[in-house]
C-alpha cells in the first residue's frame, strides 16, 4: 500500500501550513476592534490606512502640486516651486526631490514613502490600533502562501497515490477520498482566510477600516450636497483612499504612470 506513504507527508504538510495561519490569524486578531472610536482621521492617516507609506507620497506630492507649490510634469519630473514645506512629511518629499530641485517622480515616491516623517505616522497608527502591524500583516499573507503551495502539494501526491497500482483492488474512489480530507482541509483554511484574515492583510485594522470607510461615506454625502461638485480636500480623500487613479486630471495620472527611475 504504496499510497498511502504518500498519505502520510500530504497530511503533514497540509496540517503544518494550516496551523500557521490559524496561528498567525489569531495574533493579528489581537488588534482591537474597537479602537480609535471618536477618532478623526488627517488625509495622512488615511492615505496610509488604504495605501501603506507609498499612498502617503503619492498624497503628498498631489496636495503641494495642487497649490502650485510642486509641478509635476505628464513626462513623470517633479520640480519644486516653494522649497519650504509646511510638515515634516512635505519636507521629507523636498528633500527627496534634491537640492536640484527636480527629480523624477518615480524615485521620489519611492524616497518619502520610506522617510522618518511618514515610519512615525506608521508607529502612531499601529499604537492607536488603526493600522496593522507590519509583523501581523506580512505572517498572514505568508500563510495563506503556505497553504497554497500545501493545496498544490496534496493534489500531486493524491494525483500520483492514484497511478500507483492499488493491493487488494481497493477501488481508487476510496484513495481519492482519503487524499479528499488534507484537500478539504486546505481548501477550507483558504476559504476562512478569505472572509476572516483578508483585512489584516491590508494595511488598516478593522478598527481603523471602520474610520476609513466612515469618512468616505462622509465625503461622498459632501459631494451629493453639493451636486456633484468637490473641493479641494473632498478631492485629496479621493486620492487618499483610492489612490492616484481618482485624479481628474490626466496631467497628474500621466506622472505617476512613469515607474523608471
Amino acid at each position: 500500500m504504496f499510497w498511502m506513504l504518500l498519505l502520510l507527508p500530504a497530511w503533514a504538510v497540509a496540517g503544518i501550513a494550516c496551523t500557521r495561519l490559524c496561528l498567525a490569524a489569531v495574533r493579528a486578531a489581537g488588534v482591537d476592534p474597537h479602537a480609535g472610536r471618536g477618532h478623526d482621521l488627517t488625509l495622512y492617516e488615511a492615505a496610509f490606512l488604504a495605501g501603506g507609506p507609498g499612498r502617503v507620497a503619492e498624497l503628498t506630492l498631489v496636495s503641494m502640486a495642487r497649490q502650485r507649490r510642486l509641478l509635476l510634469a505628464h513626462t513623470g519630473w517633479a520640480t519644486v516651486v516653494d522649497p519650504r514645506g509646511r510638515d515634516d512629511i512635505e519636507r521629507s518629499v523636498i528633500g527627496a526631490i534634491g537640492p536640484d530641485g527636480q527629480s523624477r517622480v518615480a524615485p521620489v515616491r519611492a524616497a518619502a514613502a520610506t522617510a522618518d516623517a511618514v515610519r512615525g505616522l506608521a508607529e502612531r497608527l499601529v499604537g492607536a490600533g488603526l493600522a496593522v502591524p507590519t509583523g501581523s500583516r506580512t505572517t498572514v499573507a505568508s500563510g495563506v502562501r503556505q497553504v497554497r503551495v500545501a493545496t498544490g502539494v496534496v493534489l500531486v501526491l493524491g494525483a500520483a497515490a492514484l497511478l500507483m497500482p492499488v493491493a487488494g483492488n481497493l477501488p481508487h474512489a476510496l484513495v481519492a477520498a482519503w487524499f479528499g480530507l488534507p484537500l478539504a482541509l486546505t481548501l477550507s483554511c483558504l476559504a476562512l482566510a478569505r472572509v476572516e484574515a483578508h483585512p489584516y492583510a491590508h494595511w488598516a485594522s478593522p478598527a481603523g477600516q471602520r474610520l476609513l470607510d466612515a469618512l468616505a461615506r462622509r465625503t461622498a454625502e459632501a459631494t451629493g450636497a453639493r451636486g456633484g461638485g468637490a473641493d479641494e480636500r473632498t478631492g485629496l480623500v479621493s486620492v487618499a483612499v483610492h489612490g492616484v487613479r481618482a485624479l481628474p486630471e490626466p496631467e497628474l495620472r500621466a506622472a505617476f504612470a512613469h515607474r523608471d527611475g
